[in-house]
């Protein structure tokens, strides 16, 4: 049994992070069905590592105790929302912070905001999302000749030849996402490998080492977790420092510079924005391309509206908001893949959902993985199908999860752009074929990542 200690760093941080202080009588009044402690000190973690994954243990903990349902942090109690219905009713002032950004920095030990309050904590999510959207309008050719070199390297494979989905798309959002983010010091091919490599000791114990608290049992593990988390915040300060000043105004961190954040602040948020952009824009393009690879149907119809809408023209950013059915695809993506599964908030005040009260600093989960294969909310939940998404109800659940609108998060936003740039170069170029006998399962993590490398086969186009 891991002791105390152990469970209170891990199991919290990998919820949204930040140490819970719950008053005790919220023991008694929460009045919500779910599990009771397996273990007085560790409550139900024990429980969450036998199903494999916290996405695993929430859908079994729905399936029993239906969509509002609690378990057990130590001593104290968590509740879970796993339905469109109750997230509806889940009023929280906290909507003005982005899930995602709050877990990770929990998770990297930062500090989620500027301790401002609302007002400061709006003004610093249109920053990052200015931050966003500058970058992409200053870099998009860039971003187009990427994109353009892979599909060449996919052109000239032979026929039956595997392309391995995982390698190349990491490979080019991580080229991607430094250059947009951080500047042309990150051309430099050496400046990417060395990324990489820190990146992914970084993302491995954040997506499973931290749950299982087996990175707090391995010296060796947390050491080399703690060096590359090190190496990587130095490298972003040197980013910062030399940027700082200078007149070209075209990296994610330049917007940054341009505000009353400190170096700190900007080198966190660089952090955050590179780590969970990589991640994020790999994962949808990977599940996009082999969801592609299945269905012939739906690689013919974003041709023709490629035809429709562009012509012999390349995909422009002013383009993008007219390839409605790209937006469908993608969405079905997310919502197929279960891309993020996992968001949580804090109950800053006294909150209701249906009959139940949630005392106020009860830390509540979105079990989004959960809902997003809801078959209350989806018709064939399981089946890959975009046409759903030209309901208006489908896509004003979509969006009351935050998964499209003005609630999803930027670098989700960002993903979809890049995913946009990929998928309309690849199907105007080749057709997309799957390999036979391949079965593609996810690791439910923070991001949903496929288990092993994920194939396909590719033909040009006549």
């Amino acid at each position: 049994m891991l002791d105390f200690a152990i469970f209170a760093v891990t199991f919290v941080i990998i919820l949204v992070g930040a140490v819970l202080y719950l008053y005790p009588t919220s023991r008694s009044v929460s009045g919500i069905p779910g599990l009771n402690p397996t273990e007085e000190k560790d409550g139900n973690l024990q429980d969450i590592v036998n199903r494999g994954s916290l996405h695993e243990f929430l859908a079994s903990l729905h399936g029993q105790f239906g969509p509002v349902a609690s378990f057990w942090f130590g001593g104290r109690p968590v509740v879970s929302l796993g339905s469109v219905d109750q997230l509806r009713q889940h009023i929280n002032p906290n909507r003005t912070t982005d899930s995602f950004e709050t877990m990770l920095k929990s998770l990297l030990g930062y500090q989620s905001g500027t301790g401002g309050g609302a007002t400061e904590a709006v003004m610093r999510k249109k920053l990052y999302e200015s931050a966003v959207n500058n970058t992409l309008e200053k870099n998009y050719p860039m971003l187009l000749k990427l994109v353009e070199e892979l599909v060449e390297k996919w052109r000239s494979f032979p026929k039956d030849q595997h392309t391995p989905l995982c390698a190349h798309l990491l490979g080019l959002a991580m080229k991607a996402v430094t250059q947009l983010a951080l500047g042309d010091r990150f051309r430099n091919d050496a400046e990417v490998i060395g990324f990489r490599k820190n990146h992914e000791a970084i993302w491995s114990e954040i997506g499973k080492g931290y749950l299982d608290g087996s990175m707090e049992k391995s010296s060796i593990r947390k050491e080399h977790y703690e060096s590359a988390l090190a190496e990587m915040e130095t490298v972003l300060m040197s980013v910062v420092k030399d940027r700082k000043g200078q007149r070209s105004q075209t990296a994610f961190v330049d917007t940054l510079l341009q505000s009353n954040l400190t170096e700190r602040q900007v080198m966190e948020d660089s952090m955050v924005f590179t780590l969970a952009g990589c991640v994020i824009t790999a994962n949808l393009c990977i599940w996009a391309v082999h969801f592609l690879s299945t269905s012939e149907e739906v690689q013919e119809k974003l041709h023709q509206e490629l035809e429709d809408v562009l012509g012999s023209e390349p995909v422009s950013l002013d383009k993008i908001p007219q390839l409605r059915y790209f937006q469908q695809v993608l969405n079905e993506t997310v919502r197929t893949a279960k891309l993020t599964p996992i968001a949580a908030r804090l109950q800053e005040i006294e909150g209701k959902v249906d009959q139940h009260i949630i005392p106020k600093e009860t830390l509540v989960i979105y079990a989004l993985g959960v809902v997003l294969q809801d078959a209350d909310t989806w018709s064939r939940p399981y089946k890959f199908d975009p046409d759903r998404f030209t309901e208006d109800s489908a896509r004003k659940s979509f969006s009351l999860l935050g998964f499209s609108g003005n609630q999803a998060c930027p670098e989700l936003r960002f993903a979809y752009t890049v995913a946009t740039v990929v998928l309309s170069t690849v199907v105007r170029q080749l057709k997309l074929h799957q390999v036979k006998g391949q079965v593609v399962e996810a690791r439910s993590e923070l991001v949903s990542t496929p288990k092993d490398d994920t194939w396909i086969t590719v033909s040009r186009r006549s």
